[in-house]
């Protein structure tokens, strides 16, 4: 699978893991050179509080655009500390 916005390539890896309908994607598949900390934060009941980054590409930002779980609930460990995309971030094969 391939994260892509703004013609360049986030993220690529053939281990991702589909969670609600989202790919999240091994931190170490992720290039970091597009990702931005973000002091955003969000709750999931069963997941736990979400960390964000913004997305940067050719100087552009796409605000909130990654998000993961650094320490999620015991349900959702398979994903903690991967990463998932939206916010016109195109997930493809």
């Amino acid at each position: 699978m391939k994260a892509k916005w703004n013609g360049a390539v986030i993220a690529e890896s053939t281990s991702t893991r589909v969670v609600e309908g989202n790919h999240y994607f091994p931190a170490d598949s992720v290039d970091r050179r597009h990702l931005a900390p973000s002091e955003h934060h969000t709750t999931c009941f069963w997941k736990g509080v979400a960390s964000y980054y913004h997305v940067v590409v050719d100087g552009q930002t796409n605000q909130n655009a990654a998000w993961y779980y650094p320490d999620t609930k015991p349900k959702a460990k398979p994903i903690e500390g991967y990463i998932a995309f939206w916010r016109g971030v195109e997930i493809s094969e």
